[in-house]
Parts: structure tokens; sequence; C-alpha cells
């Protein structure tokens, strides 16, 4: 009953975790890119041309990005499962003695230490999993890591990158839709930062505050540039 709790909250970590990624992202660039727009361009429909092509090659870049790095995970982990076996296969004695220092740490004595040696190197797999987890801190990755992990964090940005664009669709002058997308933006930032710093055990209002204030420099700093340079 324990391994299945351990197992679904990692899962939910790591679908937590790409929210985070995508939704982050998608708040604050598709947000700076717009106000820099808006001090550049006279025309709402030039924003949310680039504005909706940006959230498309977002969500495409992201989300490659995190598949790429859910293959990587697991090829990692394949890699260091195989030679772990070769090394059980090849070097058992080595491999014990291992198995004796990590439980030392834990404050066993030899003779506690040879007694789980002995069980545990009955069976290799049992040995292995051990070895994998204690000595090099690696867990077993889900099969569709990779392929969940595109598609949430793929979709989190776009969710995220249609928040602040969407004022332009109901504003008439860029300027209007800036004061909008900027009033909205900030407390979808501040709502976003409060939960992901409450799910994540940080303190909620200086999570919030934190991520709002990120998201407002990117914005300020792309608005200021487009302003000088025009």
């Amino acid at each position: 009953m324990s391994k299945f709790h351990h197992e679904q909250h990692l899962k939910s970590s790591a679908f937590i975790s790409d929210i985070v990624i995508g939704m982050s992202d998608g708040l604050t660039v598709p947000f700076a890119l717009a106000a820099g727009l808006s001090a550049a361009v006279s025309s709402n429909s030039i924003i949310i041309t680039a504005g909706i092509a940006e959230i498309i090659a977002g969500c495409i870049a992201m989300g490659l990005g995190g598949y790429l790095a859910g293959k990587t995970e697991q090829e990692h982990y394949e890699s260091e499962l195989k030679r772990e076996y070769l090394e059980v296969e090849n070097v058992p004695e080595k491999e014990k003695e291992e198995v004796k220092e990590i439980f030392a740490e834990y404050g066993l004595d030899n003779k506690a230490q040879q007694l789980i040696v002995d069980q545990m190197c009955k069976n290799k797999d049992h040995w292995v999993d051990f070895m994998m987890k204690f000595e090099l801190g690696l867990e077993k990755p889900d099969v569709n890591r990779a392929r969940n992990s595109a598609l949430t964090i793929g979709f989190s940005y776009c969710v995220g990158g249609m928040l602040p664009l969407s004022a332009y669709f109901f504003t008439s002058k860029p300027q209007d839709g800036l004061i909008l997308s900027a009033l909205l933006t900030t407390i979808c930032l501040f709502v976003f930062g409060y939960f992901k710093s409450k799910v994540t055990g940080q303190p909620p209002i200086k999570g919030a505050l934190k991520v709002t204030a990120i998201g407002l420099i990117a914005a300020g700093a792309a608005f200021l540039i487009a302003r000088l340079i025009t």
C-alpha cells in the first residue's frame, strides 16, 4: 500500500512540475512580447498575429523540450540499469561491500549489514533495484513520462499564453490592450504563483509576489526596449 502511495506521489510531482514550467513561461513570454509590440505598432491585429504565432511556436518548442527531457531520463535509467546488472554479475563482492557501506551510514553494525546483504543478494532483481535507488539515487521513470510531459507542458504554455493575449481581442488600440493585458496577467501571475507555492510547500504570498514580479519585470523590459528602439 505504501509503495502505491509513493509512486502516485512521484507522478503527481512530475505533473505539477510540468504545469509550472509551461504555465509560468506561457504567462511571461507572450505577455512580454505583446507589451513590447504595444510600444512599436499601432494595430491590435499585428500583436494578435504575432502573439498566436509565438504561442504555437512556444507550445511546440516547450513540448518538444519536455519530451526530450523525459526520453533522456528514461535512456539514462536504462543505461545505468544495464551497467548495474553487469556489475552485480561480474564483481558481486564489490557490490556487496557497497550495500554494506550504505547500511553502515544508517548506523547498522557489521552483523546486521551482513545479514541484510545475504538476504538481498538471493534475488538479483531486488539487489539491482536497491543499488539503483540508494547508490545512484535513480527511480524507474514512467514509460509514458516523455509523452505526458510534452502534452502537459505544451498545453499549459498555450493556456498561459492566451491569457495576456486575449486582452487584445477585446480592445481597439494596443495601448488599451496593454493596460487590460497587464491587469489580467498580473492577477493570473499572482494566483498562479500563490497556488504553485502552496502546492510545493513554500510561503504562498511570498511565492505569488515573486512570480508576479518576474513576469512584470520581463514585460516592462520588453516594453522599454521597444519604446527606445522606435
